[in-house]
């Protein structure tokens, strides 16, 4: 077979790749779960409620609330980019046993939520959510948790908002980028349709940020964690689970310890130099040896 035949196949099969990734990239991007109408939920153990908000014709969001009696607060968790609220509700007892609420729900296409899917309007939805839980409750008691996809939604939501602390699990730097890594040759900026840029929203957030991460994550590396701390520097802090992966940071004691530091920390307050070694200087040698 001739070169120029070769490169004229290549091309053909770039070409057909570029088109596949396109048009099929949500199959890849969202692993939905979906529930029948007439579906119950089951925790045992947990108080709860669901709801279902009917934001605009043939668009509906369904959602759990997980109550408790007297909560400190509410936590307002976005998942991952799988399944739906039939497995993720468990995960609700993280937040209870600490004196919270805790609101969850499925984006377009999961569980029982329905309408079309895109960038734009699950960032539209998860705002009208929030919009429905301040007339409930003031910001200082509002919580935004991020998990792995949910977490550049909560930064985008945390950006125009002012909840009382914003606590990303397992973040991605943007979606665009982590889709890079798969598919180095393509060029992922002018396919993806969901790039969820979260450096760019952690820009803007005001509240204290908390990024917990596992440093065994190979779907999104600790390091990325990492540059995403140093965004919003001064409002951020990391916290290290040592030898977690990406789906199994709630199998270790370490997390649990964490997240129970986070959510029962006070706001940070401001530091006074003249109380600290804030601005303690360091004598250089020469002036050591000439008082």
């Amino acid at each position: 077979m001739e070169i120029g035949t070769i490169l004229i196949i290549v091309g053909i099969a770039y070409v057909v790749a570029n088109f596949v990734i396109y048009f099929a990239q949500e199959r890849f991007l969202f692993k939905p779960e979906k529930l029948p109408e007439d579906f119950e939920f089951k925790y045992p153990n947990l108080q709860f409620e669901e709801y279902n908000l009917e934001k605009e014709p043939g668009v509906n969001i369904n959602g759990i609330h997980f109550r408790i009696a007297e909560p400190k607060g509410v936590v307002i968790y976005l998942k991952g980019n799988s399944k739906s609220l039939k497995g993720w509700g468990k995960f609700a007892v993280d937040f209870t046993r600490l004196g919270y609420d805790v609101l969850m729900v499925d984006y377009r296409g999961f569980g029982k939520s329905t309408g079309k899917r895109s960038e734009e309007s699950i960032k539209d939805d998860l705002q009208y959510v929030y919009d429905k839980v301040r007339e409930q409750v003031p910001e200082k008691y509002i919580i935004l948790y991020g998990r792995s996809l949910g977490s550049g939604f909560a930064a985008k939501i945390a950006s125009i908002n002012h909840p009382r602390m914003l606590v990303l699990e397992s973040p991605y730097y943007s979606l665009a980028k982590v889709t890079k890594r798969y598919i180095p040759f393509m060029p992922v900026s002018l396919l993806i349709k969901f790039p969820i840029r979260t450096y760019k929203w952690l820009k803007y957030v005001d509240c204290p940020i908390k990024i917990v991460h596992g440093t065994n994550d190979k779907l999104i590396p600790f390091k990325t964690a990492v540059s995403l701390s140093k965004v919003n520097a001064e409002n951020t802090r990391l916290y290290p689970v040592i030898g977690a992966g990406h789906n199994n940071l709630h199998t270790f004691e370490e997390y649990h310890r964490m997240l129970e530091e986070i959510l029962n920390s006070k706001l940070p307050g401001t530091i006074d130099p003249s109380e600290t070694s804030l601005n303690f200087k360091r004598k250089r040698k020469k002036e050591r040896q000439n008082p």
